[in-house]
């Protein structure tokens, strides 16, 4: 039996992906450079300085991050208010977790100002997580273990005794190199994606009772 949920933020929480795509395309726009929603796609879940610096590097694109980043989150600001939802079933998914005694962690590769954005948009009280973790307190993002080591260590607990929920390929790989169990969501890439995931679903809403009890 698990102890312990860590949940990955966009695409498993919220249906964030969209904006976040958006405001970086926005952001090199301005500066000039054009870019491809799908130039974004290897980097997702990997957090915002690989996630814009990896499409400044494709193009050779000279870039000062941080200043970019800070755009980027300004604009996604903006996209979010009044539209961004919590995926479906996540509300459920929460309750039947706290039903079973489950300890609870967000622990997303996005920048605290991020985190905090989107729990506040789609209603996520931060209360129901036992802990929040942030892409600003590892150095190293996924697809290096490291974030989720953290969530499972706040939460008192083994990474064996957790269930990683992620909808990223980077994602998927950094809690399998972590040691924890997978469930991979298909709200970001197909289920072809996700060879070594131990489990697979559409969304959380489709997700059955098994993935509790191994």
């Amino acid at each position: 039996m698990i102890k312990g949920v860590l949940f990955d933020m966009d695409g498993v929480l919220v249906d964030s992906e969209w904006f976040i795509c958006e405001a970086a395309v926005n952001m090199f726009a301005e500066k000039g450079l054009i870019v491809e929603r799908d130039d974004f796609l290897p980097y997702i879940g990997a957090g915002e300085n690989r996630y814009i610096g990896g499409v400044a590097e494709k193009y050779g694109f000279e870039l000062n991050l941080e200043e970019a980043k800070e755009r980027v989150y300004t604009l996604y600001g903006a996209l979010i208010r009044g539209r961004l939802k919590a995926l479906p079933g996540v509300v459920n998914f929460l309750e039947r977790c706290r039903g079973r005694g489950l300890k609870l962690a967000v622990a997303t590769s996005a920048d605290k100002s991020k985190m905090k954005s989107n729990l506040r948009e789609t209603g996520l009280s931060e209360s129901i997580f036992d802990a929040l973790v942030n892409g600003l307190e590892v150095e190293r993002k996924k697809p290096f273990p490291d974030i989720y080591l953290l969530a499972a260590r706040r939460l008192g607990l083994e990474p064996k005794e957790c269930l990683v929920i992620e909808d990223a390929v980077n994602g998927i790989e950094a809690a399998r190199a972590a040691g924890c169990r997978t469930l991979a969501l298909t709200t970001s890439f197909g289920e072809e994606f996700f060879p070594d995931a131990d489990w697979i679903a559409q969304d959380l809403s489709e997700t059955g009772d098994e993935v509790f009890t191994w």
